[in-house]
């Protein structure tokens, strides 16, 4: 499968509200939305996942689940995305479906390494911007993207994600990275999809869409 450039984090306040904020993410024409849910039992995750691959499928949007593999498969969702503190991907590997993906957050050269070791389909690489003062990863910045980017060999897709705006995409992808994932700019203002996606020369047409059968 082809990797989307431009990946939608959900948030909202409530769960609810995470539906609703996919479904104007999917009406601006987001091609993949990832849906993170974080303090709900697994029960509310799988009925708010169930909900939102309703809403992806009928646009045709892909649907990343972060952090449960699990409901991944059971919702058929394009794949899951696992966070630092999930489980290894080699664990989540065999309980997927073959044609399901698998993302992985890293935060260093080395956190990309080892990603890549275990055969991960791409790698969301955080935090290009600090949202605030008082986080504990180092904002990475464009030398940071750049220094990762230039040593590493991999044509795996890297996915730059932390507070970034339609300001920073040209000068991101001249470092190498290859799309970028976007919470707060896309919930502020949906209408900056269609900035994003131009940026990013995005577009659904002549990718390869998976069909269930």
């Amino acid at each position: 499968m082809i990797i989307s450039k431009l990946h939608y984090i959900s948030q909202g306040n409530t769960p609810e509200a995470h539906l609703e904020n996919i479904q104007k993410a999917c009406t601006s024409g987001v091609e993949l939305v990832q849906l993170h849910l974080t303090g709900i039992s697994e029960a509310k995750y799988l009925e708010i996942a169930k909900a939102a691959r309703d809403i992806t499928f009928h646009f045709q949007t892909r649907l990343i689940i972060n952090g449960n593999y699990n409901i991944a498969k059971e919702v058929k969702a394009e794949g899951v995305h696992l966070e630092k503190t999930d489980v290894c991907s080699t664990v989540a590997r065999p309980h997927l479906y073959s044609w399901q993906i698998i993302g992985g957050t890293a935060n260093s050269l080395e956190d990309c390494e080892a990603l890549l070791a275990k055969d991960i389909d791409y790698i969301k690489l955080e935090p290009f911007r600090t949202a605030t003062e008082d986080s504990s990863s180092i904002a990475l910045g464009l030398k940071g993207y750049t220094s990762i980017s230039n040593a590493l060999i991999t044509e795996k897709p890297i996915i730059g994600f932390g507070d970034i705006t339609t300001n920073d995409v040209t000068d991101i992808l001249e470092t190498g990275i290859s799309g970028i994932a976007v919470s707060d700019a896309i919930t502020e203002n949906f209408d900056n999809i269609k900035t994003f996606n131009q940026l990013l020369k995005a577009s659904a047409t002549g990718e390869i869409r998976h069909t269930f059968k």
